[in-house]
This record gives C-alpha cells, sequence and structure tokens, in this order.
C-alpha cells in the first residue's frame, strides 16, 4: 500500500506544520472523499440541496480548519472525514425535516421522472438516531457502521483505527447491521 504509506507520510508532514504537505495531500484525499460523497448521494432524492461536492467541500474546509489534531494515519483521516460528514448529512436531513410541508419540493417534467431512481434514499436521521441508540448500547459496534458505512474504510482499516482485531470488527460489523435492520424497520 504505498499511497496509504504516502499519505500517512504527508498527514505526518502536515502535523508538523509543513504548509506543502497539506498541499500535496489535498489531491490524494479529495478524491476519495469525493468518492464516498458520491456514494452517499446516490442514495439521496433527485434535487437534494446538497450535492457530492458540496459535501466534500464542507467536510473537507472543517477537517483543515482543525488545529489540534494528531494524524495517525490515512484510516485515522478518513474515519475522522466520516464522522464529519456524516454530521453533514444529518444537519442537512434534519433542517430538511423542519421545512414546512412542500417548501422546496423540485418539480420535474415526466421525462425526467422517468430517469429517478427506483431503489429508496436512506433516512439519515432515522440512521442516526438508531445509531446513537446504539452507542448507548455498544459504542464500538456504532462506530464500526460508522466507519463502514460513512467513512469506506475496510474490516482491516476499522480494526487499526479502534485497535481491535478484523474479527471482532467483523463480528461488531454483523451484529450491528442486523440490529439497526431491526431497529429501522421498527420505525414508522
Amino acid at each position: 500500500m504505498p499511497e496509504s504509506k504516502n499519505l500517512t507520510r504527508l498527514l505526518l508532514s502536515w502535523n508538523g506544520g509543513d504548509p506543502a504537505a497539506l498541499e500535496a495531500l489535498t489531491p490524494l484525499v479529495y478524491g476519495e472523499l469525493r468518492r464516498l460523497a458520491a456514494r452517499f448521494m446516490a442514495g439521496e432524492r433527485a434535487g437534494h440541496v446538497l450535492q457530492a461536492t458540496a459535501l466534500v467541500n464542507e467536510a473537507y474546509l472543517r477537517l483543515i480548519d482543525w488545529k489540534d489534531v494528531r494524524w495517525e494515519s490515512r484510516a485515522h483521516f478518513f474515519a475522522v472525514a466520516s464522522q464529519i460528514m456524516r454530521r453533514v448529512l444529518v444537519d442537512v436531513a434534519r433542517s430538511r425535516d423542519r421545512d414546512k410541508r412542500g417548501r422546496g419540493q423540485v418539480h420535474v417534467t415526466l421525462s425526467e421522472a422517468a430517469n429517478v431512481t427506483a431503489a429508496p434514499a436512506v433516512d439519515l436521521v432515522a440512521l442516526d438516531d438508531a445509531l446513537e441508540t446504539l452507542a448507548t448500547l455498544n459504542a464500538r459496534q456504532s462506530r464500526v457502521i460508522e466507519l463502514r458505512f460513512f467513512g469506506g474504510l475496510t474490516l482491516e482499516e476499522i480494526a487499526h483505527v479502534l485497535d481491535v482485531s478484523v474479527g471482532t470488527v467483523r463480528r461488531d460489523w454483523s451484529l450491528a447491521q442486523a440490529w439497526l435492520f431491526r431497529e429501522l424497520r421498527a420505525r414508522p
């Protein structure tokens, strides 16, 4: 994983105050953040107020604004990025839910409607509420879901971030998925 090692090296240099490291780091992490954001936004309804690029830009601005973070690795960086993206998406979803019914609706023609996906969107507010509840029952399982779903981290990267074995992460992932599925199906 030379790219991962290079990313970690640049993060550590940035920690040390090297402004050139941030410049070199930007194109490396931006592409990955963009890929994650596109995956999140693919499940959103047409006309969502936040587009993948805006989500990446908001998350990236918040990330580079953090001065006291001591980046340890690529996995650590994307774990924090996943938390920030989750917060941005949930904040937008909560704001949308507070708006009056019908406000901000997008009008589409019949030909445009044919291109809209029939796949159900993830209810980010319900998912966030369920993850908060899961965190009170099992914080590590909640974190595994967050890192995998929002951060796109591999099981190995999650194990590294949480300092547990891959087998533990695999069990947590499986149990937390089952719990979330049951929890989200029970909600109206």
